[in-house]
């Protein structure tokens, strides 16, 4: 038995070893096309040691708990320098895991890490979430300045959200709900599931989404009250340098799946990230306020947007001041989600040098996503995006929406879109976001509701961007609002309903061939 978890282990390594000098050749290619001068993004070194999970008490049975035995293999491994922590074939149920310096976790064939649905395992900590500085559970898989770590292989990484995440009753059908509605507590006012009563208040007090939550002098305790609406993001990695994501499944998560934030040199790799499709803030993955980022040959399905470029919110997304940029985007799928390739609407810190190319988006709700609001500031700039094809596109191919009022596409109503594109004019100053310097190229959308969007804010119009040879099919074409600086060639749009193009007298500086 000893000889034959010896040679899983060596095999292990081998398949380690070779990914990543794989993996480092292709980053490199992929590097020196970018648009932008992007920098070397440097894969971590990781120790040829081994540690497995069960080595230090793991249950792959999954009947007891293994949070001890996941952390002391990770922690081990960290001593000596560095290391693969294995987790062969098998199930196993944990709690929340801090990955540290120079170790690589490793899924084997057949490994399905389950986190556990025991709120009280997870520790209410400081945190940012959806932009803003605050309180959260921890993490089922975290990091926090940590350098040279992968997590590898070909298992899976379940978070369990099912029991964190509250349902809207109009988003699943009547025998869905009769199930759900078995455990936990109903908000009749709202339709909606909640696991508890404590999470259902909670809610109530952060409607306003300016707002994390609890005011400021609230105590630990306060917190601790309403740990379960504090619904943590699945894999959270802050400050961490040199990263790898290989070959995984990540799903199930109670809010957002991946969240990478103040990283440097992160690279995402041939991943699943699934979640269903009707999960609350159920996003793929939120780049924010990163360095130096490739994700490429990546699947999503997920209930938010998929692939979003993010850095902070308001006030505190400006104070912290550090933008998401030298990122390229590629050879992605995307199935559903509230945007294929998103940006914003968290964006106060800026967002630049960003590359998205040969991505293809199956049924998402909008294709190409921009967004933003009043309040935010920030800049978004020097953007390609080019080799989209979509179809079955809910909503619009491709959408500026610098009105957006923190729903998904489709779900606002009239009244609530008119109130704030009718509110008085503000004068510019640090809130007001800009987007600007954006190539849109090579676009093929075979059926969406509208072709194209562009809604921008009448005090800081969407500057200077180009769309070329784009191909569309949709029910309404092209509308174009607030924009200074619009380049078109090659705009072919079908429409069964009104003009393939509309540009209303907002619209300046315009250049058609």
């Amino acid at each position: 038995m000893k000889r034959l978890a010896t040679a899983i282990l060596m095999t292990v390594v081998a398949l380690v070893t070779a990914s990543g000098e794989t993996t480092q050749k292709q980053i490199n290619a992929l590097c020196k096309q970018a648009d932008f001068k992007m920098p070397k993004v440097q894969l971590p070194k990781i120790a040829k040691k081994q540690f497995s999970v069960i080595t230090y008490g793991a249950d792959p049975t999954g009947i007891k708990l293994s949070t001890e035995a996941f952390q002391n293999a990770i922690d081990a491994a960290n001593a000596a320098g560095g290391g693969t922590v294995l987790i062969p074939s098998g199930i196993y149920t944990t709690g929340p895991i801090e990955l540290k310096s120079n170790v690589c976790l490793y899924a084997d064939y057949g490994a399905l890490v389950s986190f556990s649905d025991d709120f009280t395992l997870y520790p209410v900590l400081d945190a940012s979430f959806e932009g803003l500085d605050t309180k959260r559970c921890q993490s089922p898989i975290s990091a926090r300045n940590a350098e040279n770590i992968a997590i590898m292989g070909h298992g899976t990484f379940d978070g369990n959200g099912y029991s964190w995440r509250p349902l809207k009753k109009s988003k699943v059908t009547g025998s869905q709900w009769n199930a759900k509605i078995k455990t936990g507590v109903v908000d009749e006012k709202k339709n909606m599931w909640w696991p508890d009563e404590a999470a259902m208040r909670a809610s109530y007090l952060c409607e306003d989404q300016n707002v994390p939550v609890l005011p400021k002098d609230a105590t630990q305790e306060d917190w601790e009250a309403i740990r379960s609406f504090l619904r943590p993001v699945m894999l959270n990695l802050i400050g961490c340098k040199n990263i790898l994501l290989e070959g995984v499944c990540f799903e199930n998560s109670p809010a957002w799946n991946l969240h990478p934030f103040m990283c440097e040199n992160l690279v995402l790799s041939n991943l699943e990230v699934r979640n269903p499709w009707y999960s609350q803030n159920g996003d793929g993955v939120d780049v924010e306020s990163c360095k130096n980022v490739i994700i490429e040959n990546c699947k999503f399905d997920v209930g938010d947007d998929a692939i979003c470029m993010k850095s902070g919110k308001n006030e505190d997304g400006r104070r912290r001041g550090i933008p998401t940029e030298n990122v390229i985007v590629k050879n992605c799928i995307v199935y559903h989600g509230h945007g294929g390739f998103v940006v914003g609407s968290e964006m106060s810190g800026g967002i630049k040098n960003v590359t998205v190319e040969d991505c293809t988006f199956i049924g998402t709700d909008v294709g190409l996503r921009f967004k933003s609001t009043r309040g935010r500031g920030g800049v978004v700039e020097n953007i390609w995006v080019r080799g989209i094809n979509m179809t079955n596109i809910p909503n619009d191919g491709i959408t500026f929406d610098l009105f957006y009022g923190g729903k998904g596409a489709g779900e606002e109503t009239a009244e609530e879109i008119a109130a704030r594109v009718n509110a008085s004019i503000p004068p510019v100053d640090e809130t007001t976001p800009a987007f600007m310097n954006i190539v849109i190229e090579n676009i093929t959308c075979k059926g969406a509701q509208r072709a194209i969007y562009f809604n921008g804010l009448p005090e800081r119009k969407i500057e200077n961007v180009t769309l070329k040879n784009i191909n569309m099919n949709a029910t309404e074409g092209a509308v174009f609002n607030q924009t200074n600086g619009l380049n078109v060639e090659e705009l072919h749009i079908t429409c069964t309903k009104g003009n393939a193009l509309e540009l209303s007298n907002t619209v300046e500086n315009v250049h058609i061939k």
